[in-house]
């Protein structure tokens, strides 16, 4: 084992003269969160929508009212069209 060239590549490295990092003064500085203006318009959309009820009791009401009294007719095709419609539709 060589030992000179052990000592060699200590120079090098500069292992021997190691200096201490002195500690820092802390900072009396606080935290800052900030929301910018579409993340507020999308909170405010947010609140909204869950404010707003799942079903529209109005028109429920009006399509039981028509199915009862008969009047509430549509067609096989356009059931079948809008089936398909919501099928391809990528956007939903």
């Amino acid at each position: 084992m060589r030992v000179d060239a052990y000592n060699k590549v200590t120079q090098l490295y500069q292992t021997n003269a190691t200096k201490k990092v002195a500690k820092t003064n802390s900072t009396s500085t606080t935290d800052q969160l900030e929301i910018s203006r579409i993340g507020k318009d999308y909170q405010v959309a947010k609140q909204a929508v869950a404010n707003t009820a799942d079903i529209r009791t109005d028109k429920v009401n009006d399509i039981m009212k028509r199915m009862e009294a008969g009047t509430y007719n549509i067609s096989s095709e356009e059931v079948s069209n809008k089936i398909v419609d919501s099928y391809f539709d990528k956007s939903i």
